[in-house]
């Protein structure tokens, strides 16, 4: 008989052909749910996520993982009797209003780990052919990956179409969503299986709620519906952008094509004239080469469209008139209102002059257009910043209401921003309060790091060490120099000091700066490296080794994974702990009887 390959290898090997013929539909794909190993992997992937511990509905979080488990996740999967449970409603405030409450669902950990190994299978099969284009929750993409197709694939469009879908996630309709997966994927029971949590519900207050719509709150599987929905969507302005590009009727303008050739005549005439005319010419060559420089060069009489998306947020560029971004506005409001069932925004949806600033993920986007000549590499003059793509912070809307809303700096009555301790953070130590700022101050840094006016969040990085200085101030009732000078070292600089195993070292204050160096193109691994060979993930060893880390019992039948937080948060007080804590590991293969006594 031959051997069994693992589940993995078999799921690279359906990407590959995935890859090849974007038209297959694939079968039978259930059957891999009913695989062992594909949890261990989705274990891999979930149990260091900060909410692997938090609670759902019920007890069932990720500590207590054993093959006990997964081989009663694969019996109900197999007879069909498993049954996601309703994820538990909560609130967190908005990142832009802290008045404002948006709901989290927070489901089981059981659901969790079959989503993941679902989304594993899916993502084989859908992440080859979703378009370039689409750069949210995907493998090696993100906002950044999004806003460099911007600044490399929009230079020299006239308009920006913002689009804006009113409710997305929360509007998705499940008939039309299941539809799309079926067109793909000929597998009743998969299909089932993703109905299912699609119906699953939520409880709030002890009281049920069924959906009716929308993508599971809080799913693990929810980015990737999401993302197969929304395809439809890219596809849709794939087809309308290959019926409105046109090449130009000719590349120059008439003016800026006559003075190419006036100075094509002109530099002929040098080569030929006589020393004494020479100088004569080449002043005028100049004066006629200076007068290009200034002249609109690009005849505007191609038709382009470029589109970007991430998630919901999509941003289109036009080169055209005014009349055809309506128009494709209008062709986009009836495919997204009877394809796709649901609503582009009227008033988020902008057209907008490529002149003028646009917003997208939190950056603003304009084109420039300016006379600057600069030399390049050759020395040779060109307006090298016309017609390309600027990034810039939102200071205002994004930086400033970022400082009011964290309390670390208040607008005094001439507009100027004021520096201010944060009495919330007294309760911490020296160490906590900085990395808190640091933490704060590397998350803009790190989002703005692509922006053209990144030099200007200097000010911002002031204003943050200056608000740590006298928050830390304030725990010790003195003054700031008085904090520098307590904690200044041998090179003139303030840093935390604390102690590990090496010794004592310093916890100084991030630089702004430090964030613009911190993309690093080595760092970038193929999408599909982690499918490409199988080895068994450490917790199927560890737990197909039957020996408890804690007592050392071999004779158990039932062994499982005690799971922590954070080892830092541990005492050290327990022999538990201390072996965690020794092997530097969240997570503690013990028999059952060890973890009974742990959580007694």
């Amino acid at each position: 008989m031959a051997e069994t390959l693992p589940t993995m290898e078999v799921l690279a090997r359906i990407r590959n052909n995935s890859t090849s013929n974007h038209a297959e539909v694939f079968t039978r794909l259930y059957r891999y749910l009913l695989r062992p190993d594909v949890y261990f992997a989705a274990y891999k992937h979930l149990y260091a996520n900060k909410g692997a511990a938090t609670k759902g509905i019920n007890n069932d979080t990720v500590d207590g993982f054993s093959e006990e488990k997964i081989a009663n996740i694969i019996k109900s999967l197999s007879n069909e009797t498993y049954s996601p449970t309703p994820v538990r409603r909560t609130y967190i405030g908005k990142k832009n209003n802290s008045n404002k409450k948006r709901p989290l669902g927070i489901p089981t950990f059981t659901d969790k780990l079959v989503q993941e190994a679902l989304r594993i299978i899916l993502e084989s099969v859908y992440e080859p052919i979703f378009l370039d284009c689409s750069h949210g929750f995907r493998p090696n993409k993100s906002c950044h990956t999004a806003l460099k197709g911007i600044t490399k694939g929009f230079n020299g469009v006239r308009w920006f179409i913002e689009g804006d879908i009113r409710g997305c996630f929360d509007n998705i309709d499940h008939g039309t969503l299941v539809g799309l997966v079926n067109n793909k994927i000929k597998d009743a029971k998969i299909i089932k299986l993703i109905y299912k949590f699609l119906k699953a519900g939520y409880m709030e207050d002890w009281q049920y709620y069924r959906t009716h719509s929308g993508t599971p709150q809080g799913g693990i599987i929810s980015p990737l519906l999401a993302n197969i929905y929304l395809h439809e969507l890219d596809r849709f302005v794939m087809k309308v952008k290959s019926e409105y590009d046109s090449p130009p009727e000719r590349v120059y303008t008439p003016e800026y094509s006559k003075l190419q050739w006036q100075l094509k005549t002109l530099k002929e005439r040098i080569n030929k004239a006589e020393p004494e005319d020479r100088a004569y010419l080449l002043n005028e060559y100049k004066q006629l080469h200076s007068h290009m420089l200034k002249t609109p060069s690009k005849s505007q009489t191609d038709k382009k469209i470029k589109y970007i998306r991430y998630a919901d947020d999509f941003l289109i560029g036009v080169n055209g008139n005014h009349e055809d971004c309506v128009e494709i506005k209008r062709k986009l409001t009836d495919f997204i209102g009877s394809v796709l069932k649901m609503e582009l925004s009227e008033e988020k949806t902008l057209t907008t002059h490529s002149g003028q600033k646009a917003r997208f993920l939190g950056y603003d986007v304009k084109v420039r257009r300016n006379n600057q000549v600069k030399s390049d590499k050759n020395g040779i003059k060109k307006r090298s910043l016309s017609n390309m793509v600027e990034l810039s912070v939102p200071f205002a809307e994004k930086v400033n209401s970022f400082m009011f809303r964290k309390r670390i700096a208040e607008q005094q009555s001439d507009g100027t921003l004021l520096a201010v301790c944060r009495p919330f953070l007294l309760h911490m130590t020296e160490l906590e309060i900085v990395s808190t700022y640091n933490a704060e101050l590397r998350g803009i840094c790190n989002y703005y790091s692509k922006a053209a006016d990144f030099y200007k969040l200097s000010y911002f990085a002031y204003l943050m060490e200056y608000s740590c200085l006298k928050t830390l101030a304030g725990k010790h009732r003195t003054s700031i120099s008085k904090i520098v000078s307590k904690y200044k070292d041998g090179n003139g600089k303030w840093g935390i000091p604390y102690k590990t195993k090496s010794g004592t070292m310093r916890c100084y204050f991030a630089s702004y700066s430090d964030c613009k160096k911190s993309e690093n193109p080595s760092d970038i691994k193929p999408v599909n490296e982690r499918m490409h060979r199988y080895s068994k993930t450490s917790f199927e060893n560890r737990l197909q080794a039957k020996t408890c880390e804690l007592c050392g019992a071999t004779d158990n039948t039932h062994y499982e994974i005690h799971h922590v937080h954070k080892v830092k948060d541990l005492k050290g007080k327990h022999p538990w702990e201390i072996a965690m804590i020794a092997k530097k590991r969240k997570t503690l293969v013990v028999c059952r009887e060890c973890h009974h006594s742990i959580h007694d």
